[in-house]
């Protein structure tokens, strides 16, 4: 199978929201009026980011998931998307699971794959995405406002806590792996939050890195600080076992992978926000508040300071 068949058989779809998709030199994709683009690239390397031998079903929607949140939390509405892929051969088999994963994906949230490419060499999944936002009500890192509250969508750290136990550094028992490895494996954007958001929240980013890594970037951007309170961060169940632990405790910090959504609202818009929560059929949590100053403290629920310690994931420390 040469690279022309492989993208005819495995990531051709019809493309009804492009004027141009698959086949030619480049897509042609045209913005709806009063919309502006909103652009998003994610990669995800073998051993960096996903084991080997790694699901291919699971692979495939989660590489898609990784941008879609991405564009969640711009309070964008995904339209298109272009994939880039390097295969240390053509499997065939892993292939129809990948796209099936990926399309599956695609078609819930209405997303066209409309180009992309195709190599020879070690597995390495790169997708660009594209959405659209009225230009005046993308959210953004840079709006957070002293006494905005700051909120997360789901619950924290089970990603990282399903890797722990992959890693041999903590011990979860067969249940607990399983819904925390669903996390790490299945993430889904929140993509209607974002859209619900708009003209509510402030500033909004999506948590990929960890919470007090990506909090951190909306403070720096936002020239502001933060206060959070451990005893509000949303746990699983699994998670709850475990949280009182060293481990744990940076699994919820500073774990990566939740793709969970944190943004910041005025307080007076607390009541708005838990209704959204209540529609959406999502947990939504008030962590804390920004305030004037820079960087983030954390006080357990006796009011002390704490250390979380690494504040998230970075690819070259």
């Amino acid at each position: 199978m040469n690279e022309f068949d492989l993208i005819r058989k495995y990531f051709t779809r019809p493309a009804p929201n492009a004027l141009l998709g698959v086949g030619d030199d480049a897509a042609l994709l045209q913005v709806s009026a009063g919309n502006v683009l909103a652009v998003s690239s994610d990669m995800l390397v073998s051993g960096t980011h996903f084991l080997p031998d790694a699901d291919p079903f699971l692979l495939g929607h989660k590489t898609l998931a990784v941008n879609l949140s991405d564009i969640a939390a711009m309070g964008a509405t995904p339209r298109w998307a272009v994939l880039a892929i390097a295969l240390p051969k053509a499997d065939e088999p892993w292939l129809e699971k990948f796209s099936a994963g990926f399309f599956a994906l695609a078609q819930q949230h209405g997303v066209n794959l409309v180009g992309g490419d195709t190599t020879r060499g070690p597995l390495n999944l790169c997708v660009t995405i594209f959405g659209e936002v009225p230009a005046q009500q993308a959210l953004r890192r840079s709006g957070a406002q002293p006494g905005d509250d700051i909120w997360v969508s789901g619950t924290l750290g089970d990603a990282a806590l399903a890797l722990a136990h992959m890693q041999g550094r903590l011990l979860l028992s067969e249940s607990e792996f399983a819904a925390s490895a669903q996390v790490l494996h299945r993430p889904q954007p929140r993509i209607a939050l974002g859209l619900a958001l708009r003209g509510i929240a402030n500033s909004a980013i999506d948590i990929s890195d960890g919470l007090l890594a990506d909090l951190g970037h909306m403070l720096d951007a936002s020239n502001v600080g933060a206060q959070i309170d451990l005893a509000s961060l949303p746990a699983s169940t699994a998670m709850q076992s475990h949280a009182a632990t060293l481990s744990g405790m940076q699994c919820i910090l500073s774990g990566g992978d939740d793709y969970e959504l944190c943004f910041t609202a005025p307080a007076a818009r607390h009541d708005e926000i838990a209704a959204i929560g209540t529609r959406l059929s999502l947990r939504l949590s008030c962590i804390g508040k920004i305030v004037a100053g820079s960087g983030c403290i954390v006080h357990d629920a006796a009011g002390n300071l704490i250390e979380p310690g690494s504040g998230g994931y970075e690819h070259f420390r």
